[in-house]
């Protein structure tokens, strides 16, 4: 694109002028085939169902794909309205993947919130990422006195176990379940829970916790839990043990 100024009314404008080979370049950037090969993928659509529900040929739309023909706003207007996209979807900037890594020295240890003695200390494997949609912890449960009851809390969403070595005791309402290493269980955590070292060891596990209940899942049904006190914890920045949340 070239900018030429202009003077109206003694003030200076600037008008951008798009050449054919600028607005090419442009239309090659957006990845317009890419986004909608990717879209036509996920729905597991070939080209010629595709072409079915657009009014446009199998050929067409696969020199579209492979960037060899430039679509129209009209012929892209068809392929958005069948994935449900608004037309602006395909020239928006795509975000960036999410790639994060964990060093295990950068890690925070952190004791269980809100219990004396705490049942387990817990490392965040997700600290780095802002905007997650799952909370993954590796959890050391320490053995504890018998006359010591372990707190049990609870926290929208579901939440994911899996036993890396030692004996593990987990409550779940008025369920009760010995776990081993390579045991896994998955449960529904907006019912109390609580875990208890079972042997004279430390048990290591990795705990994954969903924020909340998926839309089309019947326990995202139940109202809210209003209790801040047991929603999951902030994962600690490990700079700094400020940010730790509540229980987990």
């Amino acid at each position: 694109m070239t900018d030429r100024p202009e003077t109206n009314g003694g003030e200076e404008m600037h008008k951008t002028l798009a050449d054919a080979d600028t607005a090419e370049r442009f239309i090659t950037e957006k990845h317009l085939g890419e986004r909608i090969r990717r879209l036509r993928l996920k729905k597991s659509m070939g080209l010629v169902d595709l072409g079915k529900h657009t009014g446009l040929s199998a050929s067409f739309l696969s020199q579209l794909e492979t960037g060899r023909v430039v679509p129209t706003l009209r012929n892209l207007a068809r392929i958005a309205m069948v994935f449900s996209k608004d037309l602006s979807y395909f020239f928006e900037t795509e975000p960036t993947p999410i790639f994060r890594v964990h060093r295990k020295k950068d890690r925070v240890r952190m004791p269980q919130t809100g219990a004396e003695p705490p049942t387990y200390t817990f490392e965040s494997l997700g600290y780095m990422v802002a905007d997650r949609h799952m909370d993954p912890y590796f959890a050391e449960f320490v053995p504890l006195p018998e006359h010591v009851e372990p707190k049990s809390h609870m926290h929208t969403g579901f939440e994911f176990l899996y036993v890396l070595a030692g004996e593990l005791i987990l409550w779940h309402g008025d369920q009760e379940a010995k776990l081993s290493a390579g045991d896994a269980v998955y449960f529904d955590a907006g019912t109390p829970h609580s875990y208890r070292c079972a042997g004279g060891r430390p048990a290591e596990a990795i705990i994954v916790t969903m924020h909340q209940a998926p839309t089309d899942h019947p326990q995202s049904l139940r109202p809210p839990v209003a209790a801040a006190s047991v929603r999951p914890p902030v994962p600690p920045s490990p700079a700094s043990r400020a940010n730790a949340g509540d229980d987990r």
